[in-house]
């Protein structure tokens, strides 16, 4: 029986960070090393964009690695031999302008890429990345919803503008993989794509190397300079808007004085962060950490993990704190109950509720025995699902299925 041929396929992402570029790198990592050819196309965060008008603006190999963002994954897909190829015109901001000269840019670098799949992540790489993989005649096209742009905190008109957007770009997309059931129960519901279609996703992450081992607790507190004896209720997330860090902040300061908030992660909000810990006269026990690439290290330090978030896909830290036998507290919003099973594996919260926060907080510190049994069963409930290689599987399943987008397609 012959061997299936290596198929070239390419993932776009406007930016490769966070929970979506964990979640791209992990299973591009986890493929079959014998069947891919992987590129990266990432977004020009860190060119200067005042010459993007340019269609020339495209950077390669060790060239794109050293255009990247800070904190940036690229680096790690480079080292792993995957093509690197940074799109300096695909900006996270809506721009008009840059945002049809990364259409043509796109088309151009795809086509001349000779791809048998695009795989797009993220939602202004999503829809550009969709547009262009179809206009560069790509015969498969694969896009990963790990949420949605559009959600109650906004306008309608505005949510009506992405969902609109969204339909135009999944005509054009021939499988999708939905991060969490409820952002596959949303996009069903909303008519984005026939069954056949749709798949459900997990975030990928190796469970097992955010194990606390002997003495971890101990070097993290030490390493983080809290006193000894304090409770510490963790967070990790950019400092935006719709991950609620000054929701968390609230929470802290209405609990007691030996009850210490850390958030890992940087943003557009650190200095509003930092004024209203002084203004709630939290100063000395709510911590910003800012960016960390030692995660796995500091987790061992919480005695809780709180995630204020208003929207959210279904995020990687999650996993990592339940590999870490941390304790979960979430609110109620997009896929997090597939995670945090109501008093099972952990407490669900309202959103935008500083009160219910606290007093969840309180009741998993007031009584450690069941906020230890709720870790303990996250772990069994996460069986081998969340792990790499079931991410592959799925990726190398999709990749050579044999699904296909409505209408007519280019040869």
């Amino acid at each position: 029986m012959s061997t299936p041929r290596k198929l070239r396929v390419a993932t776009v992402i406007t930016r490769f960070n966070g929970g979506a570029g964990q979640v791209a790198l992990n299973g591009l990592l986890a493929l079959p090393d014998d069947g891919y050819e992987c590129a990266l196309v990432t977004g020009g965060v860190g060119i200067d964009n005042t010459a993007a008008t340019s269609d020339d603006v495209v950077l390669y190999g060790d060239d794109a690695v050293a255009n990247a963002a800070p904190g940036d994954l690229t680096g790690r897909a480079h080292a792993a031999g995957m093509e690197i190829v940074q799109v300096g015109p695909l900006v996270p901001q809506i721009s008009p302008r840059d945002d049809l000269t990364a259409l043509r840019t796109l088309t151009r670098v795809l086509a001349e890429g000779r791809y048998d799949v695009v795989h797009t992540h993220s939602s202004k790489g999503g829809f550009i990345g969709r547009l262009a993989a179809a206009r560069a005649g790509v015969p498969r096209i694969v896009h990963s919803w790990h949420g949605f742009p559009f959600n109650e905190f906004q306008s309608w008109a505005r949510r009506r503008v992405y969902i609109g957007l969204e339909r135009i770009a999944a005509k054009h997309t021939d499988a999708f993989l939905a991060v969490g059931t409820a952002t596959a129960t949303s996009a069903l519901r909303l008519g984005f794509a026939t069954p056949e279609r749709v798949r459900l996703s997990w975030p990928a992450v190796d469970v097992d190397a955010y194990a606390a081992a002997p003495g971890s607790r101990a070097r993290a507190r030490r390493g983080l300079d809290l006193p000894l004896g304090v409770k510490v209720v963790g967070s990790i997330g950019r400092l935006t808007y719709m991950k609620g860090p000054e929701i968390f902040a609230k929470a802290i300061a209405r609990l007691p004085d030996d009850v210490f908030g850390l958030w890992v992660g940087g943003g557009p909000m650190t200095d509003d962060m930092r004024k209203l810990t002084a203004k709630l006269g939290i100063g000395e026990r709510m911590r910003w950490l800012g960016h960390r690439d030692d995660v796995g290290d500091l987790l061992p330090a919480f005695d809780l993990f709180a995630m204020p978030t208003r929207t959210e896909g279904l995020p990687c830290v999650l996993v990592e704190a339940i590999g870490a036998g941390v304790p979960l507290i979430a609110t109620a919003v997009s896929s997090n109950a597939d995670l945090v099973l109501a008093g099972e594996t952990g407490l669900l919260v309202r959103p935008e509720d500083p009160d219910g926060l606290a007093t969840a907080i309180s009741a998993l510190l007031d009584d450690p025995a069941a906020a230890a049994r709720m870790a303990a069963r996250a772990r069994e409930h996460i069986g081998d699902w969340f792990t790499p290689e079931h991410l592959g599987a799925v990726l190398d399943e999709t990749y050579r299925g044999t699904s296909r987008r409505p209408g007519p397609r280019r040869p």
